[in-house]
C-alpha cells in the first residue's frame, strides 16, 4: 500500500473528483488518497482496520477533511487528530459546504489549521482547491 502526501476525506463523489482535478492541474495528486467516510479515515491515518498493513510512521502532509460524513463526523475525525501526539501537528483543512459560524468556532477550537467554505460555482471551486493545495504542499513549512 502507497502512502498519501494528501488525505482527502470526503463522501461526496463529485465533490472528491473536482478536488483531485483541481489537485491534478498544480502536479500536486500523484500521492492521493481519497476516503469516503470518518471512520475510513481513522482507520487510515492511524494504521488500523483495512489500513493495517500501512506504516504508521508515514503520515499523510496535508489532510483535506469534509465534516458532514456517515459513521464519524469531520469534527470528530478532527478531534482525533489533534488530541494525538503522533498526528496533531498534520495540517488539516476543513473544506466544507458549512457555512455556519458554530461549525467555525468549533473546528477552529479542535485546531484546525484552515477552514475553506466550497465555493459552488466551477471554476471558483477549482481555484480554491488550487490555490489551497499549492499553499500546504509547495509553500508552507512543516515541522520536521
Amino acid at each position: 500500500m502507497t502512502d498519501a502526501d494528501i488525505l482527502l476525506v470526503e463522501d461526496n463523489s463529485t465533490d472528491a473528483e473536482l478536488t483531485i482535478r483541481a489537485l491534478k492541474k498544480n502536479n500536486l495528486a500523484n500521492k492521493l488518497h481519497w476516503v469516503k467516510d470518518g471512520a475510513e479515515a481513522l482507520d487510515y491515518i492511524f494504521a488500523r482496520g483495512s489500513y493495517s498493513e500501512r506504516d504508521p510512521d508515514n503520515l499523510p502532509k496535508l489532510i483535506l477533511l469534509d465534516l458532514r460524513m456517515p459513521k464519524v463526523d469531520g469534527l470528530e475525525v478532527l478531534q482525533e487528530i489533534k488530541r494525538n501526539e503522533n498526528t496533531s501537528s498534520i495540517p488539516v483543512v476543513v473544506l466544507t459546504s458549512s457555512k455556519e459560524d458554530r461549525d467555525i468556532v468549533e473546528s477552529y477550537k479542535l485546531g484546525v489549521n484552515s477552514y475553506v467554505s466550497k465555493p459552488m460555482e466551477f471554476d471558483e471551486f477549482i481555484n480554491a482547491v488550487s490555490t489551497l493545495g499549492f499553499y500546504w504542499m509547495i509553500i508552507n513549512q512543516p515541522p520536521e
